[in-house]
């Protein structure tokens, strides 16, 4: 495995905000609507974003995000901040409470 970059911590409620900016919906009834549901910060100056599955729109028949849709979240995610590293795992995972939801873990580079 890779050495990964120092990261550096922002104020809780600019990742926040950066967060909820890239997990909005489009669709018809919900645009505007955040499915980020929750924002996990850890030591070394990363975060795991968890969002709702209905982040993403699923072709007939899948029950899963494409790794394609995966891919397109990502360079979302560095299009909103050009300065954020997305690491390369992602998945489902639950909240506290039970519910079902996707992560995807990031940082802000140090330098």
């Amino acid at each position: 495995m890779k050495d990964l970059p120092a990261f550096k911590a922002r104020p809780p409620d600019a990742v926040r905000d950066y967060a909820a900016r890239v997990f909005i919906r489009h669709e018809p009834g919900h645009v505007g609507d955040t499915t980020l549901l929750d924002l996990i910060a850890y030591p070394d100056g990363h975060y795991r974003a968890c969002f709702d599955p209905a982040y993403f729109t699923l072709a007939e028949g899948r029950q899963s995000p494409s790794k394609s849709q995966w891919s397109t979240l990502k360079k979302k995610m560095k299009r909103h901040d050009r300065g954020v590293f997305v690491f390369k795992a992602h998945g489902e995972t639950t909240i506290p409470g039970g519910r079902p939801c996707y992560y995807v873990d990031f940082g802000f580079f140090a330098a």
